[in-house]
């Protein structure tokens, strides 16, 4: 009997823990979603509840404030993106050296130019003059571009140990950085794509 009674505990607590689990991840991907339509000023929590159909009561749970929630929310989709960018970096594992830099770099770009880096953009502008919204973001784009950079070595095949190839790799995030911010107010698909196959012979000469 009291090892029915510890099985069924121990099942009520993993449903209750995938619930909050569930809870947690409808709110973050509805703050990205109102963030990409509304920007920072019109991502409130409530309207984030609603989007997420949570109740208020169970964001408040989950996120004491906005600034909580919108840094989760970006970084969760961070680890998310990052995620499926390796998935599609592994498809073009066999291709030449130099079809591979340059399929890698346009991923990169693909990668910046996604919802992602709106919904960061609005977090990092709000940020700008709300210092208690910076003490959450600073460290969190801190986190980001770490791993950014780290991933972009990893699928450059690339070798930090000689001279400027460190620079090349950071010039390379900078630059989709910027084509993204770009491609904010109009679609900027094709030049991105003609200076990122440029920047690709470039880098290869680098690396």
């Amino acid at each position: 009997m009291g090892g029915t009674l510890g099985y069924m505990a121990t099942e009520t607590r993993q449903r209750q823990a995938d619930r909050s689990a569930g809870t947690r991840r409808k709110l973050m991907e509805a703050t990205v979603e109102c963030l990409v339509e509304f920007g920072w000023s019109g991502t409130t929590t409530t309207v984030v509840a609603e989007r997420a159909g949570v109740s208020r009561g169970a964001q408040l749970h989950h996120f004491r404030t906005r600034g909580e929630l919108v840094a989760a929310a970006v970084e969760h989709l961070g680890a998310e993106s990052v995620f499926q960018l390796k998935e599609r970096a592994a498809v073009v594992g066999g291709a030449s050296p130099g079809e591979r830099i340059t399929a890698v770099v346009e991923l990169i770009a693909d990668f910046y130019a996604s919802d992602l880096f709106t919904a960061a953009l609005e977090l990092w502008v709000a940020a700008r003059t709300d210092e208690s919204l910076k003490t959450v973001v600073v460290p969190l784009e801190v986190r980001l571009g770490r791993e950014t950079h780290r991933l972009a070595v990893e699928l450059l095949d690339a070798d930090e140990t000689k001279p400027g190839v460190r620079e090349a790799v950071q010039i390379t995030l900078d630059l989709v950085r910027g084509l993204a911010l770009a491609n904010q107010l109009t679609d900027d698909g094709k030049r991105r794509k003609r200076i990122v196959r440029h920047w690709a012979r470039m880098l290869e000469a680098s690396l």
